[in-house]
């Protein structure tokens, strides 16, 4: 189907700043397709915190499609089904990780786990020397 994104050289991000901001770009530079995933609350776009708007409008502008899910960022388990759910259009995950790979109660490493046992292409990235640090959100609305 042209224009589908389960097209090869798609890449999905749900709306956030960190990495999928990174990813985006990236993706952008390297010339392929971005599909943004928002939450919603009966298709109405979740409010996000405010440090958090520079980088969803930039994620917005970047996409070629915005898909509106259903599912709360803050609950781990909905998190967990919108990733299952989005790696059954992906034919490559890239996970930028710190666990081991055998952590299955890492969301990431849940994620790496249920797309292994889907058969899908896996690469975990994480750079020799590198470190996890805690990152608080500034107080606000």
């Amino acid at each position: 189907m042209a224009g589908s994104p389960r097209r090869a050289g798609w890449v999905w991000v749900r709306v956030g700043q960190g990495l999928p901001l990174a990813f985006a770009r990236a993706a952008k530079a390297a010339g392929l397709a971005l599909v943004t995933v928002v939450p919603t609350v009966n298709l109405v776009p979740m409010l996000l915190r405010e440090h958090e708007h520079l980088a969803a409008g930039e994620l917005l502008l970047l996409s070629q499609q915005v898909r509106l899910l259903e599912y709360d960022p803050a609950d781990r388990a909905a998190c967990a089904r919108i990733d299952e759910r989005l790696l059954r259009v992906c034919a490559r995950v890239v996970a930028v990780w710190g666990s081991s790979t055998s952590s299955h109660l890492d969301p990431t490493g849940r994620l790496v786990a249920y797309a292994r046992s889907r058969g899908l292409d896996v690469e975990v990235l994480w750079p020799e020397g590198a470190e996890r640090h805690a990152v608080t959100p500034p107080d606000g609305p």
